[in-house]
């Protein structure tokens, strides 16, 4: 499958900023599966920008302007290349329990630890009502059981929360967007033992999922014996084709598609578009 993304930001500022950088994380990810052809970025203000490295060591978009400017837009365009492969194609006999002996589990914790560890956006609150894991089924099973108990529980829509809403909100509410179903994924995984990633990326929506217009947010869990998998908690499903990674993290903190440091004062507004096409 090819795949065309157009990316675009809009920035208003109520008074002129002087000078600004801002840091996009939009780029797909290039891996097994997913080839990146070509991209163009750009702005309004013709900013000079590059490529750099972040935190989990995916690809930044660095922009510097130095213009006095009220308003300021980016675009951006990427054409790319997925493999359009069967999510469940792998032996279930491959899957082994989570480190039980005391070694193992230790030497386990310390290789996923970040990925192991409740953040303030994934901590699920005490003694609240969630999906419990079944000791007798594998791995896979629960998590399984659980992307569907978070698609059944929780009904999505848009601008009931935002990008600081926590779980014990979630819960109470059972309404969010795609960011809050992955938050919810992590909270019980990690809570369970299972190393979690939030994942931030492009659907392509042409089946009837359900996604943000801006980019859409999974998880990737980590099964013994398999590796990372990815789960769409929000369309209730395994990530396939259709999911163009962008980056992962620990939240959504880490993940966040645009951040700014500004030297300005007064209010400012962003707007995010995106469009995603496929072709055999």
């Amino acid at each position: 499958m090819q795949y065309s993304i157009e990316y675009h930001a809009e920035n208003t500022y109520e008074f002129p900023i002087h000078e600004a950088y801002w840091q996009f994380l939009i780029e797909p990810l290039e891996g097994p599966g997913q080839r990146l052809l070509e991209m163009n970025f750009t702005s309004s203000a013709d900013a000079p920008w590059e490529h750099s490295r972040n935190a989990f060591d995916f690809k930044v978009i660095r922009v510097r302007c130095r213009t006095p400017l009220k308003k300021i837009s980016f675009h951006a365009i990427f054409h790319l290349e997925k493999e359009s492969g069967n999510p469940y194609s792998f032996d279930l006999a491959h899957i082994r329990p989570l480190p039980e002996n005391p070694e193992e589990k230790l030497a386990f914790r310390v290789e996923f630890n970040r990925f192991l560890q409740s953040t303030a956006l994934s901590l699920i609150p005490e003694k609240s009502p969630v999906f419990e894991f079944n000791p007798s089924e594998n791995v896979f099973t629960n998590l399984l059981g659980l992307n569907t108990w978070i698609h059944e529980t929780i009904q999505y829509r848009e601008g009931v929360t935002d990008i600081e809403t926590r779980l014990e909100d979630i819960l109470v509410q059972r309404e969010g967007v795609c960011q809050d179903f992955a938050h919810l994924f992590l909270g019980i995984a990690r809570q369970n033992g299972v190393p979690a990633r939030y994942i931030s990326g492009y659907l392509h929506q042409g089946h009837g999922y359900f996604g943000d217009t801006q980019m859409h947010a999974w998880t990737e869990a980590y099964l013994p014996g398999i590796g990372w998998l990815g789960f769409d908690p929000t369309n209730n499903l395994l990530t396939a084709a259709d999911h163009i990674k962008v980056v992962h993290g620990r939240d959504y903190r880490d993940c966040a598609p645009l951040k700014g440091v500004l030297y300005a004062q007064g209010r400012n507004t962003t707007t995010h578009k995106v469009q995603v096409a496929s072709q055999q």
